[in-house]
């Protein structure tokens, strides 16, 4: 079997040595005699699972010891409830920072929950192809939190510099690009993110939690979605995904064993600074997004004559280039390069987009 270069934006790659150990101990993890998903998740074997995994995490982001790390259900758009839910006191408002599609659900949802939010800025006036300057965001120094999206997947639009806040707890929706560089985390109150990207398949939500951000819910939050409830039970108050943890944690081994976040991000921007430059050195693709705002996880671009899109797909996937279209919002291709995407898959789109330009131009 011949395995493809999958561009998706999520749920996306894995790394091939993780499938190949989850794939040899699905039957039979470690003698115990069961697969992972089998297991008791209150068990010694799976415990000792979930244990490693939550310390290889908290190595891997050098999460300091006032932290909570919460394995939670129900993805990203869960916590964009539960951020309002667990940190807005009454009376309280919150800041929201809306840089597209992915901060428009988290208002969104706030709002539906009745919150007080104030948008403290927004691009909109440049069609979101940017992050707002941060000299025209106009933030509340009273404000329960600040929320922000680090990359918008849909657009390719990052934040490459972390907000000051001033003392605000700073929230962060990072599903998309955690773990695919170094960051101080001291400088958030909540880091929230779907696994499905960089840390495992699709199933399991990481949420990092600052100590004294817990236990201030409103009693009426329902208990699967109260911090200092998952905080208290070991992320066990309800049965959790288990093989997914037991995936994501096969991740953080994988990502020690390649030199930890310092040596991904020196790939990621390798990566990404290869594509980038030969779309800007041609004329028959472009990129629309401002340079300093680029994501290095999920570039996006257009062709010169839109009607040849289709035919691009199909030839991609001829050569085992696939999930390369674009958001139907948007349209367009967009490559998914995540941390499981090799610098050999970026080295063959290349490749395969400097040929297909050949043949048309």
């Amino acid at each position: 079997m011949s395995r493809c270069y999958n561009f998706s934006p999520g749920p996306a790659a894995l790394p091939e040595s993780v499938l190949e150990q989850a794939r040899d101990e699905m039957l039979d993890w470690r003698g115990s005699g069961m697969s992972v998903m089998e297991m008791s998740h209150r068990g010694k074997d799976f415990t000792a699972i979930s244990e490693k995994a939550e310390a290889d995490f908290r190595q891997l982001m050098q999460i300091p010891d006032n932290y909570k790390v919460l394995f939670m259900q129900g993805g990203a758009t869960a916590q964009t409830a539960m951020v309002p839910m667990n940190l807005l006191r009454s009376g309280q408002s919150a800041d929201y920072i809306d840089t597209g599609i992915w901060a428009q659900k988290a208002i969104k949802e706030a709002n539906k929950l009745g919150a007080n939010i104030r948008i403290a800025a927004t691009s909109e006036s440049d069609n979101f192809m940017k992050v707002p300057s941060f000299d025209t965001w106009e933030c509340d120094s009273d404000a329960a939190y600040l929320h922000y999206v680090s990359n918008e997947t849909i657009a390719g639009v990052g934040f490459n510099w972390i907000p000051e806040t001033g003392g605000v707890p700073l929230v962060c929706d990072m599903s998309s690009d955690i773990m695919s560089r170094p960051i101080d985390v001291s400088k958030f109150g909540v880091i929230y993110g779907g696994a499905q990207k960089n840390i495992g398949p699709a199933g399991i939500t990481l949420a990092v939690v600052r100590d004294d951000l817990i236990g201030h819910a409103d009693q009426a939050i329902p208990s699967v979605m109260d911090y200092a409830v998952a905080a208290k039970s070991g992320s066990m108050y309800n049965t959790p995904p288990t093989y997914s943890w037991y995936l994501a944690g096969l991740v953080f081994e994988w990502a020690l064993a390649k030199g930890g976040l310092a040596a991904i991000d020196a790939l990621n921007q390798k990566k990404a600074a290869k594509l980038y430059d030969y779309i800007d050195n041609s004329s028959f693709y472009s990129n629309v997004v401002s340079p300093e705002s680029r994501s290095l996880m999920n570039v996006t671009f257009l062709l010169a004559d839109d009607s040849l899109e289709s035919e691009f797909i199909k030839q991609a996937v001829d050569n085992q280039l696939v999930n390369l279209n674009g958001h139907r919002l948007l349209g367009g291709m967009r490559a998914s390069i995540y941390n499981a995407m090799p610098e050999a898959g970026v080295d063959a789109l290349i490749a395969f987009m400097k040929e297909f330009e050949r043949a048309k131009v």
